[in-house]
């Protein structure tokens, strides 16, 4: 049955969609919609997410993703018919396929306690797989990305996070006795952004990248609409710097358009409508830990990336609102500031 909660969030995901969409019809500068040249070069990247950096140990507290993106080119046999199907979605663009694995844990806010406080978001771990298609001009991207995997015991969170933690001489999680549950997931994610260029200053380019994100499925169900702003050399190479999802993630490919130094500082925010989270509210189909989720997270970002001879390096410092009701007054300490949370994101990739 989809209680009220449920239906306001449902509506404020509607409406946070269809602004998002709007608001990103006008165009800043015109440019050609237009494919970029043929990549013969594929990309891998491998992403590092992880709280420290933000003084804290909670809540998403660390997430690993290896990704794969094809060169621009043909695709294989089905992969080609199911992009015919969602053409209609996907509009024009230079096609690619893609890979991922990744793997994510969550914890509450005090991992001392040997009991679960019912107040405090539950332990989880994810582990995560999926495949995608992207078509990409020079001013848009479209992604559609199918994820599957599964949360509870079977992803190993407790294993990953107390094991490191001994091998750095720190601490254990003393509570994942009581994580969530075994269950299987499956989200599909669509993804558009629009490249807006914008007048240069002292040599630099800047441009603005508006995008909007949905994703439907047991494990989260939102929709999110935000923007990206970048000053530096070489923009064009790509659309921000690769992400653990949710997040204002960029493009898991680069084509620069030379071997010159490529750079930029950026920033952005993004708004989540978010109608469904599992890592919060708890198993879908069997009683377990959970909490109520917040109809509304935001993310705010800055970062730089660097680009030279194939290689992409980019850092984000992320900083998320609270995503559960209580959340401010759990962790250690008391008050609202504990509950915004911040954690970094490295990410490094190269072409071959």
């Amino acid at each position: 049955m989809i209680n009220p909660p449920t239906i306001r969030r449902l509506a404020a995901a509607a409406w946070i969609f269809s602004a998002g969409a709007a608001a990103a019809q006008t165009p800043l500068i015109t440019t050609p919609t237009t494919p970029p040249a043929p990549d013969p070069y594929g990309t891998v990247s491998v992403s590092i997410e992880n709280d420290t950096l933000g003084g804290t140990d909670r809540y998403y507290t660390n997430g690993v993703q290896l990704m794969y993106r094809s060169p621009s080119a043909d695709l294989p046999s089905p992969l080609a018919w199911l992009d015919r199907q969602l053409d209609f979605l996907q509009g024009p663009g230079a096609l690619r396929w893609g890979a991922s694995v990744s793997h994510s844990i969550y914890t509450p806010g005090d991992t001392n306690t040997y009991t679960a406080d019912p107040r405090d978001r539950p332990y989880a771990g994810l582990l995560l797989g999926s495949v995608s298609l992207t078509r990409a001009t020079a001013d848009t991207l479209s992604v559609v990305e199918l994820q599957a995997g599964l949360v509870g015991p079977s992803a190993l969170g407790r294993q990953v996070q107390n094991d490191f933690h001994r091998l750095i001489d720190d601490a254990p999680a003393n509570g994942w006795a009581y994580q969530l549950h075994d269950e299987p997931v499956v989200d599909l994610v669509l993804d558009r952004k629009w490249r807006r260029e914008l007048p240069g200053v002292l040599g630099m380019e800047m441009d603005l990248i508006p995008s909007m994100t949905l994703a439907l499925g047991n494990l989260t169900t939102f929709a999110a609409a935000g923007g990206m702003f970048r000053i530096g050399q070489g923009l064009d190479a790509d659309f921000g710097p690769p992400r653990v999802r949710p997040s204002l993630a960029g493009s898991a490919f680069f084509q620069p358009k030379t071997d010159e130094f490529g750079w930029y500082v950026f920033a952005g925010a993004e708004g989540r409508a978010v109608a469904r989270d599992l890592l919060l509210e708890g198993n879908t189909w069997r009683d377990s830990p959970g909490v109520t989720a917040r109809p509304l997270v935001g993310d705010m970002q800055v970062g730089v990336a660097f680009i030279w001879h194939g290689v992409r390096i980019a850092y984000t410092q992320v900083f998320r609102t609270e995503e559960f009701y209580g959340q401010g007054s759990r962790g250690n300490g008391i008050g609202r500031e504990q509950g915004l949370q911040q954690f970094g994101s490295l990410s490094v990739s190269a072409r071959f």
